[in-house]
């Protein structure tokens, strides 16, 4: 499975604007023949949560329409990222996952808010899984603050998939925190891990940016700089099987005690 990470600055509230690089970027992704493109959290409007009610993507139309059409168009699945949507009076955290025809194969809301960038004031917890196929490969996606909870992980990891994609808005200020918590993420529960963080700034954040993919060892197979960049790997999905044969940590939990 060969990967693009599109590592992106954000313009704070202005949909127009992000949809509009999205675009290109998956474009440019898609000219590098790979099987999955990855974009970060909150794309559409940055934390912009005080102005929702004028930015967010109402039920995901907009986000959906596109991203399918370009699935279509480039023959490509998109991972997609996150974006703020609006629907039946409150506002999510909302990633959708399009396979190469242009169907919705997953919707997940960010379970864990983040209440030092208040997400709990104003983003509406979600409360499902989000596991799922691509190409015939088994695999799932988190947002950002939900790689601080291996428990969430692990429950959706116990049922096989060999790819953790991860969105996020991750500050600069955490960076080194970013890179051992998806380092471990990706050694327990032995998978691939992608994950693509944004760079540039809002009006009470910076954003550094180093987007990962690691594997199910934990070796970094390439990290982004601080920038706006397109940053693509190929994943061996056989390791994940070598990985797991030769230390069964799934076969070895003891659940009922935990």
């Amino acid at each position: 499975m060969r990967v693009a990470l599109a590592q992106l600055d954000i313009q704070f509230g202005d949909p127009d604007a992000n949809y509009q690089q999205v675009e290109v970027a998956i474009q440019r992704a898609a000219e590098q023949t790979v099987d999955v493109i990855v974009l970060p959290e909150m794309w559409n409007t940055g934390y912009a949560l005080t102005r929702l009610n004028v930015v967010a993507d109402d039920d995901g139309q907009r986000t959906r329409q596109l991203l399918s059409k370009l699935a279509r168009q480039f023959r490509v699945n998109i991972v997609g990222g996150s974006v703020a949507v609006a629907r039946d009076g409150h506002y999510y955290n909302e990633m959708l996952v399009i396979d190469r025809h242009g169907q919705l194969v997953s919707q997940y809301d960010k379970v864990h808010r983040f209440g030092l960038m208040a997400e709990d004031r104003y983003i509406t917890a979600g409360a499902t899984e989000n596991v799922f196929e691509l190409d015939d490969v088994a695999a799932m996606g988190v947002i950002c603050y939900d790689i601080r909870f291996p428990e969430w992980l692990r429950k959706q990891a116990a049922q096989g998939p060999r790819v953790i994609f991860v969105s996020a808005e991750w500050p600069t200020q955490r960076q080194m925190q970013w890179r051992l918590l998806l380092q471990a993420r990706a050694i327990e529960n032995q998978a691939f891990v992608v994950a693509v963080n944004r760079v540039g700034s809002d009006p009470d954040n910076q954003f550094g940016g180093q987007s990962l993919v690691i594997d199910p060892l934990g070796d970094l197979l390439a990290i982004g700089g601080a920038h706006p960049q397109l940053i693509t790997a190929t994943l061996d999905l056989a390791q994940v099987e070598r990985v797991r044969g030769q230390i069964p940590v799934f076969e070895d939990r003891r659940p009922e005690l935990y």
